[in-house]
């Protein structure tokens, strides 16, 4: 359950209009009072005698009653409460009972303080209340409102408890602003996924994954298709700007725009500068866009599970402004990942950059400059270009996957242990998200090198799985007995062919963290190993280590279980 403390406003009239109309986008249905701060109080919803200025004109009567140079310039307050979309829906009486509880809570009426001021809430939604009420007390004094936003949500809190709602983590101001009901009912309106303030907070985000100018910012934002208004002082100076969607119309058929502000906190453009500054800026509009030099998709991910490594050592080592800002730039390399993977891993890509944007802010202030490798490894996948789904393509884009889960988990125990509960989780539910994308991307990849493992000789096999028991002995009869380790044996194959040797390099990988953790170890061998070596993540391009005697029986061997039966990672 969600509250919002709205502006103060100075106009009672207005506000009980707009709760008793139809609303901006007519999606107010049948509203009416569930309680006030009298019962007696005039309903103009229900009761067709009553007017919205004998509302006004009760709760008013306390402001009216002092002198003129006395009232408070804005004396309306205004707090909303909605209800989780997953919830079920509550009765006028419990809305009514949890109406009592906020005005207690935030010091609008405390309970039994008959000189409190006067409220009124009004349901027009099945999911929410609005609570209006006048900020002069009866007794002619301002109420006592220290830390009413706090109060409010610690009431909620409680609130989920006793009503079996969904359990929200305590917030700490710095989320970004959900779409009001109007907006989410204007998108299910005209057939949108998303509503406007979501999807172009998505957009911005992508326009600012890796950038490394304003002028490059700004460029995106247009080859997007948005909107753009730009605020600029008189001296020529560019202050802020705002975006719109084309076809987002206000009744007025004139485009709504959004301050960059207002889609997320650090999508400012005094946030966004900080970005650029830590990082080497590109000298001309030229750089600005992708060259000949850009490297592919395979190569940009490669380099991006890489970069995301030596993250995962700075999350477990560095301080905490260096960890704040490469957990934002996390957030940049899975918007850019999302934006240039192939469609069978899109869908999860995007759902988990769209939630980790939530752990990509907290009030840690994030020191920029140190983030610069992961910053550069997502503006290379912006500029390599769409990935294809399979090949080197397809299996460096598991090889990435793998190594951002790591990222990403890293990120939510530093959230954790930091108490940045709502960050938290949502860094979790990434996770889940990059777990199921996973499995798409690597079925193929290791489904190939599980066939090559299969197809080495009893002596090959079994030299593999004494460099496995010399590196790892406390981990090798797990790995010997997972359906992947034919992959890791075909993996450590290869590595000795390319001239390296295969159990100093598996000591290497398996010393990394959370290898115990993994609910395949032997997957995330298979590419760590990969990476370390510089071998080609697409088996089909490694030379084949069958012995001559066996490659005319090819076809006797058994398929790759499917990944589905296999275990999956629990890091």
């Amino acid at each position: 359950m969600i509250p919002s403390i709205h502006k103060r406003g100075s106009e009672t009239i207005g506000l009980i209009k707009y709760l008793y109309g139809p609303g901006t986008d007519e999606v107010h249905i049948d509203p009416h009072l569930v309680a006030a701060f009298d019962p007696l109080t005039p309903d103009p919803g229900r009761d067709p005698k009553a007017t919205y200025e004998q509302l006004e004109h009760l709760l008013d009567q306390p402001v009216n009653a002092l002198a003129a140079s006395k009232r408070p310039e804005k004396h309306v307050w205004h707090l909303s409460v909605r209800a989780a979309p997953e919830d079920p829906i509550l009765s006028d009486e419990d809305w009514a009972a949890i109406a009592r509880r906020m005005v207690a809570a935030t010091g609008i009426a405390p309970d039994g303080d008959e000189q409190a001021c006067r409220w009124a809430a009004v349901r027009h939604a099945d999911d929410h209340i609005h609570i209006i009420a006048t900020l002069v007390r009866d007794d002619g004094r301002r109420p006592r409102r220290h830390n009413e936003a706090r109060r409010a949500q610690a009431e909620c809190r409680r609130i989920e408890v006793d009503y079996g709602l969904r359990r929200v983590p305590p917030g700490d101001g710095t989320a970004a602003k959900p779409p009001t009901s109007a907006e989410r009912h204007k998108a299910q309106r005209e057939g949108r996924e998303q509503a406007a303030r979501e999807e172009l907070r998505e957009t911005v985000r992508r326009a600012v994954a890796g950038a490394m100018s304003e002028e490059e910012f700004f460029d995106r934002l247009a080859a997007a298709g948005l909107l753009i208004r730009k605020r600029v002082a008189p001296s020529g100076d560019l202050l802020g700007y705002k975006v719109a969607l084309p076809d987002n119309r206000n009744g007025e058929k004139e485009p709504v725009f959004y301050a960059g502000s207002t889609l997320a906190p650090d999508l400012s453009l005094p946030r966004i500068r900080k970005r650029f500054s830590g990082g080497s800026a590109p000298s001309s509009r030229s750089e600005n866009a992708p060259s000949s030099r850009s490297p592919g998709p395979a190569a940009a991910r490669r380099s991006t599970a890489t970069a995301t490594w030596r993250t995962l050592l700075i999350i477990d080592n560095g301080d905490d402004a260096q960890v704040a800002a490469h957990i934002a730039a996390a957030g940049e390399v899975l918007d850019a990942l999302a934006k240039t993977s192939a469609a069978h891993t899109r869908t999860e890509l995007r759902e988990a950059a769209f939630v980790f944007e939530r752990a990509t802010r907290s009030h840690i202030k994030a020191e920029h400059g140190h983030d610069r490798a992961l910053r550069q490894a997502a503006r290379d996948l912006v500029y390599s270009g769409p990935a294809l789904g399979r090949g080197e393509d397809g299996a460096t884009t598991a090889m990435a996957i793998d190594m951002v889960f790591f990222l990403v988990t890293a990120a939510a125990h530093w959230h954790a242990k930091k108490g940045h509960a709502q960050q938290a989780v949502a860094a979790h539910e990434a996770a889940e998200h990059l777990r199921t994308a996973y499995q798409a991307a690597a079925d193929v990849p290791l489904g190939l090198l599980y066939q090559r493992g299969q197809r080495l000789s009893q002596p090959l096999r079994q030299k593999q799985a004494a460099h496995l028991r010399a590196a790892v002995p406390e981990l090798a009869e797990q790995i010997l007995a997972e359906p992947g380790w034919h992959a890791l044996a075909a993996t450590l194959a290869d590595t000795e062919s390319a001239g390296h040797d295969p159990a100093a390099l598996l000591t290497e990988a398996a010393g990394r963290r959370e290898l115990g953790t993994a609910g395949s170890i032997s997957d995330v061998l298979v590419w760590r190993l990969r990476r370390l070596a510089d071998l080609p993540a697409d088996a089909t391009t490694m030379p084949d280590h069958t012995p001559a005697s066996a490659k005319g029986s090819r076809r006797a061997v058994s398929p790759a279980p499917s990944r589905d039966n296999q275990p999956r990672k629990t890091r």
